[in-house]
């Protein structure tokens, strides 16, 4: 769903195209407690970091494990939603909170549970 995207920038109304790149542990690359998501903004790298702390959150909350594919799908959701609401992207890397990447992890789930998700 969102490694492969278009969104428009809410302010410019500029189609934007946003390709999912790698994945990575951020400990080994810049020693962060967290994990980067890196994507193609329109050819420009842009790095999304979700901190580990929320795949132990997630857990405890309930009992699933946030995945590879899941952590993807909640960077790309973050840089989708950012682009429609006007916050642009000029950042190369956007670190979210436990809070944020749960929030951004809700909605994904949300959309699959949605009637209109699955009658497509």
């Amino acid at each position: 769903m969102f490694t492969d995207f278009t969104a428009t920038d809410r302010w410019t109304k500029k189609q934007v195209h946003v390709l999912y790149q790698a994945l990575m542990v951020a400990i080994a690359t810049r020693h962060a407690d967290a994990v980067d998501i890196k994507f193609l903004v329109d050819g420009r790298p842009v790095w999304v970091a979700l901190p580990h702390p929320a795949w132990v959150e997630y857990k405890k909350r309930t009992g699933k494990m946030i995945t590879d594919s899941l952590a993807k799908e909640i960077a790309g959701h973050f840089l989708k939603t950012s682009l429609d609401a006007g916050e642009g992207l000029g950042r190369e890397m956007y670190a979210l909170t436990v809070e944020q990447t749960l929030k951004h992890l809700d909605a994904i789930v949300a959309e699959a549970e949605s009637p209109v998700a699955n009658s497509v």
